[in-house]
C-alpha cells in the first residue's frame, strides 16, 4: 500500500511539474510570437549546418578555451546524466528499482552508470571553477551595471543548482546498497560509500530514497526554473542558430517603400505604383522601424529570450570599452524585461494587452545607447548562440530617424548633403572636382 501511495504521489509530482512548464513554454511562443512576421525557413541546409556547428557543436564557445572547454563539460555533462531519468519516471511510477540494470546487463548499465558518475564529477569541477571566476576572480564581464539583482543572483543559483543535483547523484548512488555490492558502474560513488559505512541498511535506505526524491524535484524544479532565467538558452540556442540570419554581416534590411522612393529619384520614368520585386508590402508600413517591443519580429525576441547574458557582447563592443552608455547585453535584456511585462499585461487583462504608458524606447532603452553603437558587428560576431543585438538597434534607430526626425545633428547635416548635394559633403556636385585644381 505505501509503494502505490508512493507512486501516485510521484505520477502528480510529475504532471504538475511537466504541466507548469508546458504552460509556461506556451507563453514564451505566444509572447515571442507577438513579434512581426520575418521568413527564415531559406537555405534550409545552411540552418540545419548553423545549428549543428554552433548549438550543438559548441564551436564559438571555444574562442574562449577556460570557458569554452569548461562550458562543454557542463553542457555535455548535464545533458547525458539526465538521459537517467528515464530511468527514475519508470521506477517512480511504477515502483520498479533500476529498472534497466537487469534488460541492459551489468556491463552495458555499469558503463552507463559509470560514464555518469564521471561526467557528474567533471561538472562539479566546472561548476565550481565558473563560481570562482564570477565570485572570487571577479571576471569584468559579469560585473557590468546591468549585471546587478536579478542577474546576478540567477548566474550563482544555477551554479548552486547543478552542485546539489550531481551531488544527490552520487550520494543516491553511493547510499544504494546493492548498486554498490553489484559493482557495476559505481567508479566515483564507491569512494563515498565508505563515509556511510556507519549507518544501517535501513538508514542507507531512508538516505537513498530521500536523495532519488530530492534529486528528481530538483530536476522538475530546474526545468521549471528556466523561463525565469538566462539558462531558457538550453533550449532556445537551437531555433536561434537555425532562424539566425544568414546575410553577411552589415548588410541592412531595407524598407520596400523607401526602396520604391529611391529607385524613383534615380529613374523617373520609373512606374510609380511598382513595389520591389516579391515585396509583403502593400503601400507604407504602418511605422517605420521600432519603438516598441511588437514592432520587432519574432526572431529578435525570441533572441531576447535566448540571450546567455555571458557578456561576450558587451566586452568586445568598441563603444562600451570607449566608456559610453551602450552595452548590446543589457539592450537584449531590456528588450526581454519588456517584453516579459508586455505579456504579463495580456495576462492580466483577458488576452488583449492594454495601454501601460510605457515602450521599449525612452522606458527601457535610452537613445543614448543607441546612437553610441558603432554598427560594427562585433557583438553578432561575437555571441556564442547568433543572437542579433544590432538589428535591435538600427530598427530603433530607423524609427528615430524616420519618424521622429530624431537623428544626432551631425547625422541630420549629412543626409540633409546627401538629399540636396547628392554627397555627404556640404557643397554642389559642380564643386566636387574642385581639389584637383589645388
Amino acid at each position: 500500500m505505501e509503494n502505490y501511495v508512493s507512486n501516485i504521489f510521484f505520477a502528480i509530482t510529475l504532471v504538475v511539474g511537466i504541466g507548469y512548464f508546458v504552460m509556461n513554454v506556451r507563453k514564451l511562443i505566444r509572447n515571442i510570437k507577438l513579434g512581426k512576421d520575418v521568413d527564415r525557413n531559406d537555405r534550409k541546409p545552411e540552418r540545419w549546418k548553423n545549428m549543428a556547428k554552433i548549438a550543438l557543436g559548441q564551436y564559438k564557445m571555444v574562442r574562449r578555451p577556460v570557458s569554452g572547454i569548461l562550458h562543454i563539460v557542463v553542457y555535455a555533462g548535464f545533458v547525458i546524466i539526465n538521459i537517467e531519468i528515464l530511468e527514475i519516471i519508470i521506477d517512480g511510477l511504477f515502483g520498479t528499482h533500476r529498472v534497466f540494470q537487469k534488460p541492459l546487463g551489468n556491463s552495458i548499465y555499469g558503463f552507463l552508470i559509470g560514464t555518469f558518475e564521471i561526467l557528474a564529477v567533471l561538472v562539479l569541477v566546472a561548476v565550481i571553477i565558473f563560481w570562482f571566476r564570477r565570485n572570487i576572480e571577479k571576471v569584468k564581464r559579469f560585473w557590468n551595471k546591468e549585471m546587478k539583482g536579478w542577474p546576478k543572483n540567477d548566474g550563482n543559483i544555477i551554479l548552486y543548482f547543478e552542485i546539489v543535483l550531481m551531488s544527490l547523484f552520487l550520494v543516491m548512488n553511493a547510499t544504494d546498497v546493492t548498486f554498490q555490492q553489484t559493482g557495476a558502474g559505481n567508479v566515483i560513488s564507491q569512494f563515498l560509500a565508505p563515509l556511510f559505512q556507519d549507518f544501517s541498511s535501513d538508514q542507507l535506505h531512508v538516505i537513498e530514497k530521500a536523495t532519488w526524491w530530492v534529486h528528481i524535484v530538483g530536476i522538475l524544479i530546474f526545468l521549471n526554473y528556466l523561463y525565469y532565467s538566462k539558462h531558457l538558452h538550453i533550449l532556445l540556442a537551437f531555433p536561434n542558430t537555425f532562424y539566425a540570419s544568414l546575410n553577411p554581416k552589415g548588410q541592412l534590411t531595407n524598407v520596400d517603400s523607401v526602396t520604391k522612393e529611391v529607385k524613383m529619384m534615380m529613374d523617373p520614368d520609373a512606374d510609380p505604383y511598382a513595389m520591389p520585386e516579391d515585396s509583403g508590402e502593400e503601400g507604407d508600413p504602418e511605422k517605420f522601424g521600432a519603438s516598441e517591443v511588437t514592432d520587432l519580429n519574432w526572431v529578435q525576441l525570441m533572441n531576447s529570450y535566448t540571450c546567455t547574458e555571458c557578456g561576450r557582447c558587451t566586452s568586445s563592443c568598441p563603444a562600451n570599452l570607449t566608456g559610453k552608455e551602450l552595452s548590446p547585453r543589457a539592450i537584449m535584456m531590456k528588450t526581454r524585461d519588456r517584453l516579459e511585462e508586455v505579456g504579463n499585461n495580456i495576462d492580466l487583462n483577458g488576452g488583449e494587452f492594454k495601454p501601460d504608458g510605457k515602450q521599449l524606447l525612452d522606458d527601457y532603452i535610452t537613445r543614448e545607447e543607441l546612437w553610441a553603437c558603432t554598427s560594427c558587428n562585433a557583438c553578432v560576431q561575437e555571441c556564442p548562440i547568433g543572437i542579433d543585438p544590432l538589428s535591435i538597434i538600427m530598427e530603433m534607430r530607423r524609427y528615430l530617424v524616420m519618424e521622429e526626425s530624431a537623428a544626432p545633428q551631425e547625422l541630420n547635416m549629412m543626409m540633409t548633403n546627401i538629399e540636396n548635394n547628392g554627397a555627404p559633403w556640404q557643397y554642389s556636385q559642380m564643386d566636387r572636382l574642385n581639389w584637383k585644381d589645388e
